[in-house]
């Protein structure tokens, strides 16, 4: 039987770069010691689509551990959590969610055990309903008074100073887009992103 131990590590956006980064430490923490056992991505938990949590669960074999810091960013949905646990127990592997562990290498997951996990699996999905009904009624409230909703639009005048600082290197090609990504801090999506405002 194998044992590798991998981590997994979510956020919404690429906007929560130091959440994300604190959670790759924590996991550490926790026993994920081989970087590339480290699996982490900027998207919603209520997606069931997630690609890298489908690599990993694609990978895994018997023995082998998952390891994330909280239920909420394994999943926000009850359903998909009760389809990880079937895949746990199905694998015959262990996963960790902080202090919590449900160990199925040798044996079935207790009634116990389980039902303590989907109630917090449940808990987590009701903050998720609470947020997006609270950001929702906000939004209708603002429009309301007459507010602008949204981000501000991107112009030139709103690129981040390192953005313009690095352009030149990536224009002259002494940097990739992943290395521009990189030295600037934020997702290659956004540079694109800077890049339009730039060439418009």
């Amino acid at each position: 039987m194998a044992n590798r131990v991998y981590g997994y590590a979510r956020c919404s956006t690429d906007e929560c770069r130091q959440d994300i980064d604190r959670q790759k430490r924590e996991l550490k923490i926790l026993g994920v010691t081989d970087d590339k056992c480290l699996y982490w991505e900027y998207m919603s938990g209520a997606r069931s689509d997630r690609p890298e949590l489908q690599k990993l669960l694609d990978i895994i074999e018997p023995g082998d551990t998952i390891i994330s810091t909280e239920v909420s960013r394994l999943t926000r949905s009850t359903k998909d959590l009760c389809e990880i646990l079937r895949l746990v127990q199905e694998k015959r592997i262990r996963l960790v969610i902080g202090s919590f562990i449900v160990d199925c290498r040798k044996e079935d997951i207790s009634p116990t055990t389980k039902g303590a996990l989907l109630m917090w699996g449940v808990y987590s999905e009701m903050e998720r309903d609470i947020i997006s009904q609270r950001v929702k009624s906000g939004m209708v409230n603002a429009r309301i008074k007459g507010k602008k909703i949204g981000r501000p639009k991107m112009d030139v005048g709103r690129l981040p100073s390192k953005f313009l600082q690095y352009l030149p290197l990536y224009r002259s090609g002494k940097l990739s887009i992943t290395d521009f990504s990189k030295v600037i801090g934020c997702s290659r999506t956004t540079v694109y992103a800077y890049l339009r405002v730039i060439e418009q």
